[in-house]
């Protein structure tokens, strides 16, 4: 692979095969946060090494915490039992939102002068709703700009706690920020929600976490209740994360797209994250998906139907299928996605242009898509140092030849053997 493009060999035929996908990096990097506040030292087990997972361990690190990586795939975490051990730093968070959202709010538990900076996109994300809630919970939190976008200033003397509300149609990563650090708030916090709530299934993640880690939080009539203080403690002391159901979406949309057979083991149907639904989609274009004791199967069947979705719940494989829907006999509409138009890239518009430059019919929305039928053409995919544009459009190289994906190290955020993964399908071929 070289480091400025990578082509695509299509498949010689359908794909029989069973991957390992990496942890989840939703859940590595709350797992990493909630061990640096509990009282123990935590190992996390199955953790995601990536970029985004490397800088939020070595920015837990600038903050005081002692982190070490005896292994790749595992962290161990010494809790500092809700105080930030660090008066000051500066932390360089590159493009992770995650990372982003978590740190600022956890910055705001400390007792000092704290600032997070990034790239030039990571300058154009939002993050000023999450800034009014903390500054409502008694910190002195600012955007140094004035953008409303990082870099972030924070000068800390703990949270207060009280009541807040926070939007939800931008990132649920504002609201999940907050729960997480709510427990180590000096009274209980009482979080409102503003409008419609994007990607809802990562806050019931966060919920199922904290009370995993010990926490309590209660979430009812839009309104999030969380006593504080409490007292985050794992009552084992190896915390284990789950597959990245994200990352398995586009093992699942190469078995759509070329007739196969793809099984991704270790995703269990009780799973944390929302984006194992991305099979049920599958399963309405004409796949036939079985939940097993290994893992998720799903099996192209040679025929496509094309579909209506609401993906505001899912949005990080709206661009999987964004590049299953061209080979569907009829148009995909994608709809609830336009918090993903300040994502790594303005996603929306970038599928959008990519689809269009492999000759496919599509239009765009201001909250998604709708894609025709058509055969792509070769020619090389724009990924706007995004990952997720990088690897979905993948999919379709396993089926046309002549795509070639330019700049494929951006996939090393969140997946950096990607390709190599992709290249076991050809291996597991029928």
């Amino acid at each position: 692979m070289s480091a400025t493009r990578y082509e695509i060999a299509p498949l010689s035929s359908p794909p029989d095969a069973c991957v390992q996908v990496p942890g989840s990096k939703s859940i590595t990097n709350r797992a990493l946060l909630l061990a640096a506040l509990c009282d123990q030292q935590i190992t996390i087990a199955h953790a995601l090494h990536s970029e985004d997972t490397q800088v939020m361990q070595e920015s837990l690190r600038r903050l005081g915490f002692v982190v070490q990586q005896p292994q790749p795939d595992a962290f161990v975490v010494r809790g500092a039992g809700g105080k930030i051990p660090a008066p000051q730093a500066d932390l360089w968070i590159a493009n992770a939102g995650t990372a982003a959202r978590f740190l600022t709010a956890m910055m705001a538990l400390g007792e000092g002068s704290y600032r997070l900076d990034g790239t030039q996109r990571m300058r154009q994300r939002p993050i000023q709703p999450l800034l009014d809630a903390l500054n409502a919970l008694g910190a002195q939190a600012v955007s140094e700009l004035g953008t409303g976008c990082p870099p972030v200033v924070v000068r800390a003397r703990g949270l207060q706690g009280g009541r807040v509300s926070v939007r939800g149609d931008i990132s649920s990563q504002f609201l999940s920020a907050l729960m997480m650090v709510a427990p180590c708030a000096r009274q209980a916090v009482a979080i409102r929600l503003e409008g419609a709530l994007v990607s809802a299934p990562f806050v019931q993640m966060t919920l199922r976490m904290m009370e995993r880690f010990g926490a309590e939080a209660h979430w009812e009539d839009g309104q999030i209740h969380i006593p504080a203080p409490q007292r985050y403690h794992l009552a084992q002391d190896t915390y284990l994360v789950e597959p990245d159901a994200t990352a398995a979406s586009y093992f699942f949309a190469a078995a759509a797209v070329t007739g196969g057979r793809v099984c991704v083991r270790g995703l269990p149907r009780a799973s944390l994250q929302g984006d194992v639904r991305f099979v049920e989609i599958l399963q309405q274009m004409g796949c036939s998906v079985r939940w097993l004791p290994e893992g998720i199967e799903v099996c192209g069947t040679g025929v496509l139907h094309g579909v209506e979705a609401d993906m505001s719940d899912i949005s990080d494989t709206f661009l999987t299928l964004a590049t299953v829907a061209p080979f569907a006999d009829s148009p995909t509409r994608i709809r609830g996605v336009e918090h993903a138009r300040y994502q790594e890239s303005n996603r929306v518009s970038a599928v959008v242009t990519e689809l269009r430059r492999l000759g496919i019919d599509v239009e765009e929305h201001i909250d998604g898509l709708t894609i025709y039928p058509g055969t792509p053409q070769p020619g090389m995919v724009q990924t706007y140092h995004d990952h997720r544009i990088a690897m979905a459009f993948s999919i379709i190289g396993l089926r046309v030849p002549g795509i070639v994906i330019a700049d494929p190290e951006c996939v090393h955020k969140t997946f950096p053997s990607f390709f190599e993964k992709l290249e076991e399908l050809r291996g597991g071929a029928r």
